[in-house]
């Protein structure tokens, strides 16, 4: 397991967090479609917090694309390095997320963020800030549309709506399961909408939420779990 500390010159304050947001958001590509669901790897990324103690647990779960299969994982733990503010949360996670990723011993292929890329108010989620900072193709899949509005997909596994922002398409609210709240999908980096929505089908065989995220999320509570409970830890 990888101990982060907080970067030198991390952003401390909403104002400085929000000027690092305006300058990398020019950076995200949108004009390529992704790689192909069901081949390479696909890697699923989450994190757990311990806000007492100032700790946060980041894991990096990869997947065959084409069976699902593990083939790799990776954990990081580091002191939490933002304030909760809605909107920012990336500064919060962006650290450790980096260092479990980079733990990997193979290349992450498509990442798929717990959360939001252009489905963001300041359309710079996680996955925009993290495909960015990596150069990795990324989409969020989130359990919420945040600030965003939708109507209801039709009710079979596929379906899909706009998801809306001031008028603007950001994503798309998509259907995993018949009859089952849709998941909300958006591009962060490097991939185009229609293949962010294949890939999470892909991902979602038995469940609402990516089997990525399930695996990503179990291994990140582990690892917060014991590095909180070992001397030395963090915070």
């Amino acid at each position: 397991m990888t101990t982060v500390r907080i970067p030198a010159g991390w952003p401390a304050t909403e104002e400085e967090a929000r000027a690092v947001q305006d300058e990398l958001r020019g950076r995200v590509i949108l004009d390529e479609p992704g790689p192909p669901p069901g081949a390479g790897t696909v890697t699923g990324v989450d994190v757990a917090y311990d806000d007492e103690r100032g700790v946060v647990a980041a894991a990096a779960v990869a997947l065959d694309a084409a069976t699902l299969g593990q083939v790799a994982e990776a954990t990081a733990v580091g002191e939490v390095s933002f304030p909760y503010v809605p909107g920012l949360l990336a500064f919060r996670e962006i650290p450790t997320v980096l260092a479990a990723l980079a733990a990997l011993d193979r290349d992450p292929g498509l990442v798929v963020c717990d959360g939001y890329g252009l489905a963001h108010p300041r359309r710079f989620g996680l996955a925009c800030h993290l495909g960015v900072l990596t150069g990795l193709p990324t989409i969020g899949v989130a359990k919420n549309p945040f600030t965003s509005t939708y109507e209801e997909p039709a009710a079979p596994r596929g379906s899909s709506s706009p998801l809306l922002s001031g008028g603007e398409r950001v994503g798309r609210a998509l259907r995993t399961r018949a009859g089952v709240k849709p998941v909300f999908v958006s591009v962060g980096h490097r991939t185009g909408i229609d293949n962010a929505c294949a890939h999470t089908l892909a991902l979602t065989p038995r469940y609402r939420i990516p089997d990525t995220t399930r695996r990503a999320d179990a291994l990140c509570r582990l690892a917060l779990r014991n590095a909180v409970g070992r001397p030395g830890a963090p915070g």
